[in-house]
């Protein structure tokens, strides 16, 4: 018995010494940060009802660029406008890579200009902008969209006769409207029922994947996955924008004019096509 616990001992000591050994030699080639710990990283050192909190105090010790542990998982933090210009756009190609989201990765599956890598996101990427650009030549642009959009908010603060009003919801709507107007081809009232859930799915997936519950999911995703928790509320809440996106789509695959594209859809259908 004893035998046995002392050789049990040895092989835990062996096993966390080689996961200290391969860590070191990570951070070789990274910039600094607090020592994480085997498996955990630098978990246990995060504020969970903040992670943002959690970053700027390591940045006021380790500098503008840092390294963190998720889990296993190192990530390097950039952070001031100085530092995140140089990467986002004086190092542009160098860092147009994107990591997959768990908790969404079996909804998108690498598909969609938000959750693309790689050469896909990059041809994705290159039709969306050209599509834009083009927006204007026998369509409806995209200013004449926004200018549209701002009479209908004139019109809703008109509504509150000069009372005082929280501008939250009807800055979210015009913003969602005029993504539904490039990309649908037609804007909603900010009442209608579809447009309301439709908001409601987006903000309510948005929170959950911002929450500490998808940070620690994103760790041991091989595992959770398995078992009930959020991550299920964002899959049920992202899949009803797929339908209600699908639905759209096929109604106009069936009123598709080639001659006369409306909207982001019937371009992209068009080009599918070629």
């Amino acid at each position: 018995m004893e035998l046995s616990v002392l050789l049990s001992l040895v092989l835990l000591t062996g096993l966390l010494l080689l996961l200290l050994r391969a860590g070191s030699k990570a951070r070789g080639h990274l910039p600094p940060g607090p020592r994480p710990l085997p498996l955990l990283g630098n978990v246990l050192q995060m504020d969970r009802h903040g992670l943002l909190k959690s970053f700027l105090q390591l940045r006021e010790r380790y500098g503008d660029v840092f390294t963190v542990y998720l889990g296993s998982r190192p990530v390097v933090m950039l952070c001031g406008t100085d530092t995140i210009r140089e990467a986002l756009v004086d190092q542009a190609e160098a860092f147009s890579g994107r990591g997959t989201v768990a908790t969404v990765e079996p909804i998108f599956q690498g598909y969609g200009v938000v959750f693309a890598n790689g050469e896909r996101w990059k041809a994705l990427r290159r039709f969306s902008l050209a599509t834009m650009r083009d927006f204007g030549m026998g369509k409806r642009s995209v200013e004449e969209r926004i200018q549209e959009e701002a009479q209908c908010l004139v019109e809703q603060l008109r509504k509150t006769n000069g009372e005082l009003v929280d501008p939250t919801f009807i800055f979210q709507s015009i913003t969602a409207n005029i993504i539904c107007s490039i990309v649908f081809g037609e804007r909603f009232d900010y009442k209608d029922r579809n447009f309301l859930h439709l908001l409601d799915m987006f903000y309510q997936s948005f929170a959950l994947i911002s929450s500490f519950y998808s940070q620690v999911f994103e760790l041991f995703s091989s595992v959770m996955k398995h078992f009930p928790g959020k991550h299920r509320e964002i899959y049920k809440n992202l899949q009803e924008v797929k339908a209600f996106i699908a639905q759209r789509v096929e109604w106009h695959r069936a009123t598709l004019d080639p001659s006369m594209p409306r909207d982001f859809i019937d371009t992209y259908l068009l080009r599918m096509d070629k």
